[in-house]
């Protein structure tokens, strides 16, 4: 009786722990389908954004204002999935910003949003003003102390 009882004792636990592999092989299957759609989709966006052309600054602000809702609403809802969109977004910036040189013509709006997703946007974006030619220079004169003592 003892060994029927270790024997079905056995025969459970391995079947619940192959069971249990199998739930968590699915869940990492399902995990990396996620990521790979978001990143995906990060990088559609990512292009739509590189070709628009706002008919108005209010079309445009508006615009960005909701692009930047839709990662934050993302980024509440699930960090995984922010984490591939934007991991996707740079990538997409990335490889724009080497193949885009002076032919594309971006808004101001863009080159400040492209410089939140790819840092060498921010030079290129501040290059686009003319830089001051001025020195600055600090002059500081000290005048000699003086002290006295009484003794």
């Amino acid at each position: 009786m003892k060994l029927l009882k270790r024997t079905l004792l056995i025969i459970t636990i391995s079947l619940a722990s192959t069971l249990q592999a199998q739930n968590t092989e699915n869940e990492n299957k399902s995990s990396l389908d996620k990521e790979s759609y978001y990143q995906k989709r990060a990088k559609e966006d990512a292009k739509y954004e590189q070709e628009f052309s706002a008919k108005t600054k209010e079309e445009e602000k508006q615009f960005w204002k909701d692009q930047k809702a839709y990662e934050k609403n993302l980024k509440k809802k699930d960090k995984k999935a922010y984490k591939a969109y934007m991991q996707g977004k740079k990538d997409a910036y990335a490889e724009h910003y080497n193949e885009c040189n002076h032919h594309c013509h971006h808004s101001d709006h863009y080159y400040s949003h492209a410089s939140f997703y790819y840092y060498r946007y921010n030079d290129y974006y501040y290059e686009r003003s003319p830089r001051s030619r001025s020195i600055n220079t600090n002059v500081r004169v000290n005048t000699p102390s003086v002290k006295l003592g009484l003794f």
